[in-house]
């Protein structure tokens, strides 16, 4: 286990998706432009799948700066899959890690406790997520995680790495955005 700054050289490896398999990181990188690396819990929190919408509504943006994303999920592909139903139900894919060892490799620890979780933002985006009319699916993996996000030159190089104290200490699309230029 290993915590990821920036200036490393972000370790590659293989990932399955809901709709492919035996992927290399390496091979997903963007030629001209930055690769986003976002970790989240599991697809049946309704943190998580907010978070997934904030990023798809603000993707084009992401892909104007010349970056594309990857969500890292401790969801099984094909429940995953049948969640989805459709490959294009986002515009990024999903790297699907039921095991959470890509969590324990690169140190993307779960908070102590649940109160440990809460920020000062916290109850602010569970409103928003209620507003939205999110639901808690089927638990899957940490229900302590924390999120984390990486952002990596085409050498796989980090240029930004953040590791969230609690749940709502993650960079929205715009700001990731910013980061990518």
């Amino acid at each position: 286990m290993v915590k990821i700054t920036e200036g490393d050289h972000f370790p590659d490896f293989q990932f399955s998706t809901p709709y492919r398999k035996d992927v290399k990181l390496s091979e997903e990188m963007v030629p001209d432009g930055k690769t986003i690396l976002v970790f989240l819990r599991y697809y049946g929190c309704p943190v998580c799948q907010y978070d997934m919408v904030q990023y798809a509504r603000g993707y084009d943006q992401i892909r104007g700066a010349g970056g594309k994303m990857l969500v890292v999920l401790q969801s099984d592909p094909d429940h995953l899959r049948q969640e989805l139903g459709s490959e294009t139900a986002f515009p990024f894919e999903i790297i699907c890690d039921p095991t959470e060892s890509l969590y324990h490799e690169f140190g993307i620890l779960p908070a102590p406790g649940k109160l440990k979780m809460i920020g000062p933002k916290t109850m602010i985006k569970i409103a928003k997520v209620q507003a939205e009319g999110f639901k808690h699916g089927i638990s899957e993996g940490e229900e302590l995680q924390l999120p984390a996000a990486f952002i990596l030159n085409p050498d796989m190089t980090v240029s930004y790495a953040h590791y969230a104290k609690w749940l709502d200490d993650m960079p929205g699309a715009a700001e990731l955005t910013a980061l990518l230029k």
